[in-house]
Parts: structure tokens; C-alpha cells; sequence
């Protein structure tokens, strides 16, 4: 026993505002209030045990948020203030900062900005999200219909024969009469130990999973649409530096069968220039898919069908690197992600269902009334004499059920266990996602470095082998190989580059995207495009 309970969560059951069991809280204030002669008053008793009984009682834990992990830095060792400088360009780490809301934007990319501004709008997934966000809401409004009497009214017209046979007399004809009835009942639950309003903090913890649902929906929609423009981008260039690798090798070739043909080259010269214009040829497929493929999963992003809509020609160029990128604080990561904020409203929901689990095995007491009119007539059924009247109150206190009552709380804290640990992985998770895109953008400012100078190289070759040419010290053949060489280093740096504006949208949505920042302007590196203003769907500010 003792080991078993060394598993169990912090969760004792507890009373709001005292730390008593309920079941002696609840009996220490009926003996203490009859006691006063309460008894003698009954209206007045009535209410006042009414009172006393739903003053704040409520069984299970109170929900505490957890607090975000103690550390300092996103990864092992301190992040550098800023990244290595590739082709030009630094990004530095704004410690402290916020993310601005549009995000995006900062890549100065109107077309982009065009097709975030279609996606939110028309995406069939981020709808489905909303609506769900809806419902969940409308449920916390009916749960919130519980803390009300519950009033209904009925009418009802019955025909009926009676025959006196049935009760055992003889002799009596039977009759045959119409009853006409109007009655109105009214019922009240009284939640003295709070398994009502912890059903109703659990809906209320649902209805903030749904919402940070709905943000993370949007994060990740925007986040998709941002990522697939870039490679599109990308795909475009590859192919564009590939077209003109296979240009370039189609003339060696041509060149070299005509050497071949001149008796000057053997002809396994051809057969080596042609084998790698092949291979060249064969990589052109692939990227022209990928690019189809961008441009069908963007389709689908804005909630079209390929045919329906097709997005702009996206152009890498067109793309601006982020230089200042804003960085939340450790502390703060737990609030500002959507996930992580989602994980926190299942705990607290998993937290109510053990007071409800909690309050179904104590005593339950409901009121009730009914008034209404019998007669064997409608033109009398309102009349004086025919009104009928109840009320009562009823108190039900479960006894044995098998051990179900019992083992279904174990089960709700078990659930809450659960929760627990799918919250603390998602903290896990969202701190390493900071720490992978961090290291990523400094990894990409190297690399973009390195195939930067690679590019430049390969172009200044390309120049002065032209120039020697002009001057006829090189055959044109050595001219071919130069522009293959620039267009190879061009594929290098076009991959390098894209890699490096993916990862930046990757720390702005593992840092939360910003959804919880409000409108601000444009950033000062998209002043000169004019960009509508955007507004994000009402539920998820």
C-alpha cells in the first residue's frame, strides 16, 4: 500500500477554502446549523442549509499552472548574439524580443504574403479547427445551464376506459372518460461538493485546448504556406541552373563529335561527355515533380484544386533573409507556444475530472416541485379544484457499487498522470525545436558562406576563361566547362540559401509565431512594398 501510494499524484481530495474531508465538512455544518434551532424555522432553515451547502465546496484539486523549466539557454552552450556572415549577411539573436504577428512579412515577399492572406481565409483544415473551437464553446455555454433550475411544462389529452374489474369489484359497468392534464415541473441540482463546476471547469479547459488548437492550426498553415513558397522558389532555380548545365553540355558534346569526326579527340571522348549530359538530364525530372508538387500542395493549402488555382511563380531572389530575429526567453517559451499552452488546458481538464470522479462518490441532493391541473375537461382544467402541487427534495448517497466509483477516480488520476507527462514532453519537444533551428541557422550561415565564395570563384573563372578566349589562348570547349562550373556552384548556393530561409521560419513557428502579439506595422525592411493590412481569424487573438 505504502508503495502504491508513493505513485499517486499531489491530488488529495480537498475542499475549497478548508482542508477537511468532505464528508465531515458537510456533516460538522448540518450539526452545527440545526443545532442553533435552526430547526424551528423551517423556510429559513431550508435556505440557510442551502446556503451552507453550496458556499464554496468543491471536491478535487484546484489547478495550478506548471511553472516553465529553470534554465537559461535553448541549447547547451549559449547561442551566439549572431550567426556567420553568409553572402553578406549576419542574422543576429535578439534575446528578450518578440516575434511580430506577421511574421512572414520579414521576407519581404508580397506574393507570399498574398497567398498567407488566401490560405487563412479559405484553408478547409484551419475552418475545421475554428468550427471546433465553436462547438467546444457552445458546450461550455450548455454546461453552464446546470447551475440554473431546470423548469419544463407538459400537456398531455388521454381517452380512457376504466372498468372497476380491475381493482376487484363486480357488478359496476365500466365508463369511459377524457383527462386532460397541464403540469410544470421544476428541478435543482444542488452541487454541494463541486462535481458540477469542476464538469464545467473541464468543459472550460476543453473549450482553451480547442482555441490553442486552432492557434497551432494557424501557425502551422502559415508556416506550411511560407516553407512550400521557398521551395518552390528553390526548385525553380535548380531547374533553371540545371537547363542551362545540360545547354552547356549538349554544345560539348557537339563540339566533341565534330573533334571526333576531325580524327583530333578518340571517340571515347563522346562517350564521356555524353554520359554526363545524361546524368544531368536525368536530375531535371525530379526537380520539375518537386515543383509541381509545391505548386499542388500550395493549391491545397488555400483550399483549391490544382486546376481552380495556381500560385505565382515564386522567385528566390524575390525572398529577403531576416537579419534581426527576435528571441523569446526560456522562461517564456511554455506561454507563447500553441502546443505547449494546448498540453497545459488538457492537464487542467484531466485536474476537473478527478473532482468530478471525486464528487460522484459523495451524497447528491436534488430539489424538485411540480405544479400543474388535472380534469376531465378542457374548459375546467384551469378551474378551482383541479390544481395538484409537490415538493420534496431528495438526498442519494452512493453505498456499494462494486468498487466502480472508487477505481474510476483512480482511473481519472491515472488520466491526469498522463497529462502531466504529455505536458512535460511538450515542453521537451518545443525546447529542443528552438535548440535544432538555432543551430541549423548558425550551421546554414557557414554553409551558405562556403558556397557564396564557391559561386563567386566559379564566376570569376568563368570571366577570365571568356576573356582568354576573346583572346584566343583557350578553345571554347574550356569555356563550356566554365559555365558548367558556375551553373553547379549556382545549384550549390540556390540550396544553401533556400535551406537557410526554411530554417528561419522554422525558429519563428518553434518560438510560437507570434499569434499573441498584436497588429504592428509593417517592418522597416517591407516599407517600400505596399502590403494590406491582415487580420487573423477573430477566435484565435
Amino acid at each position: 500500500m505504502s508503495s502504491e501510494k508513493k505513485n499517486l499524484p499531489p491530488l488529495p481530495i480537498s475542499v475549497q477554502g478548508g482542508g477537511k474531508p468532505p464528508v465531515k465538512r458537510f456533516f460538522r455544518l448540518t450539526r452545527s446549523f440545526f443545532s442553533r434551532g435552526a430547526s424551528r424555522r423551517p423556510a429559513a432553515s431550508v435556505f440557510g442549509l442551502l446556503v451552507l451547502l453550496t458556499a464554496g465546496c468543491a471536491v478535487g484539486p484546484d489547478f495550478v499552472r506548471p511553472k516553465p523549466p529553470q534554465v537559461r539557454n535553448y541549447t547547451g552552450n549559449p547561442a551566439p548574439e549572431e550567426t556567420a556572415t553568409g553572402a553578406g549577411q549576419a542574422q543576429r539573436f535578439e534575446m528578450g524580443e518578440k516575434i511580430v504577428e506577421e511574421w512572414w512579412r520579414l521576407f519581404n515577399s508580397p506574393e507570399l504574403d498574398a497567398v498567407v492572406r488566401k490560405a487563412v481565409d479559405e484553408n478547409q483544415t484551419l475552418q475545421s479547427a475554428l468550427a471546433r473551437l465553436r462547438q467546444s464553446r457552445e458546450n461550455l455555454r450548455a454546461g453552464y445551464g446546470v447551475f440554473f433550475p431546470q423548469i419544463d411544462s407538459s400537456f398531455g389529452a388521454v381517452r380512457q376506459k376504466f372498468t372497476p374489474t380491475q381493482f376487484g369489484f363486480t357488478g359496476i359497468g365500466s365508463s369511459t372518460f377524457n383527462l386532460y392534464t397541464f403540469n410544470n415541473t421544476v428541478s435543482y441540482v444542488v452541487d454541494v461538493f463541486g462535481g458540477e463546476r469542476r464538469q464545467v471547469e473541464s468543459l472550460a479547459a476543453q473549450a482553451e485546448y480547442q482555441k490553442q488548437n486552432a492557434r497551432a492550426a494557424y501557425l502551422t498553415l502559415v508556416g506550411n504556406v511560407a516553407n512550400t513558397a521557398i521551395a518552390g522558389a528553390a526548385y525553380r532555380a535548380e531547374i533553371q541552373a540545371t537547363e542551362q548545365i545540360i545547354g552547356f553540355e549538349e554544345q560539348q558534346l557537339r563540339i566533341t563529335e565534330n573533334q571526333v569526326r576531325a580524327g583530333t579527340v578518340p571517340f571515347s571522348n563522346v562517350l564521356a561527355v555524353r554520359a554526363q549530359l545524361e546524368a544531368s538530364e536525368a536530375t531535371l525530372p525530379p526537380l520539375q515533380k518537386s515543383l509541381s508538387q509545391t505548386e499542388h500542395l500550395l493549391s491545397a493549402l488555400v483550399g483549391k484544386t490544382p486546376e481552380q488555382w495556381a500560385p505565382p511563380p515564386f522567385d528566390l531572389a524575390g525572398f529577403t533573409l531576416p537579419v534581426q530575429i527576435p528571441l523569446s526567453l526560456p522562461s517564456e517559451l511554455t506561454r507563447l507556444r500553441p502546443d505547449i499552452v494546448a498540453a497545459e488546458a488538457q492537464l487542467h481538464a484531466a485536474s476537473a475530472n478527478v473532482g468530478v470522479a471525486t464528487a460522484a462518490m459523495l451524497p447528491h441532493l436534488t430539489l424538485s416541485g411540480n405544479y400543474g391541473w388535472d380534469s376531465t375537461a378542457i374548459t375546467t382544467l384551469l378551474g378551482p379544484g383541479s390544481n395538484f402541487w409537490l415538493m420534496g427534495a431528495n438526498l442519494a448517497a452512493p453505498i456499494f457499487h462494486g468498487g466502480t466509483l472508487w477505481f474510476q477516480r483512480r482511473a481519472a488520476i491515472e488520466a491526469y498522470q498522463a497529462a502531466l507527462s504529455d505536458y512535460r514532453q511538450s515542453v521537451v519537444a518545443g525546447f529542443q525545436q528552438v535548440a535544432d533551428s538555432l543551430r541549423a541557422l548558425e550551421a546554414d550561415a557557414h554553409a551558405v558562406e562556403a558556397q557564396y565564395e564557391s559561386l563567386e570563384t566559379a564566376k570569376r573563372n568563368m570571366e577570365l576563361v571568356r576573356v582568354n578566349h576573346e583572346a584566343e589562348l583557350v578553345n571554347y570547349l574550356q569555356v563550356l566547362s566554365a559555365g558548367i562550373q558556375y551553373q553547379q556552384a549556382r545549384l550549390g548556393f540556390v540550396q544553401a540559401r533556400a535551406l537557410r530561409l526554411q530554417d528561419t521560419t522554422a525558429l519563428f513557428l518553434a518560438l510560437g509565431g507570434g499569434w499573441w502579439e498584436p497588429q504592428e506595422a509593417v517592418p522597416a525592411e517591407s516599407e517600400n512594398n505596399v502590403l494590406p493590412k491582415f487580420h487573423k481569424p477573430d477566435e484565435i487573438k
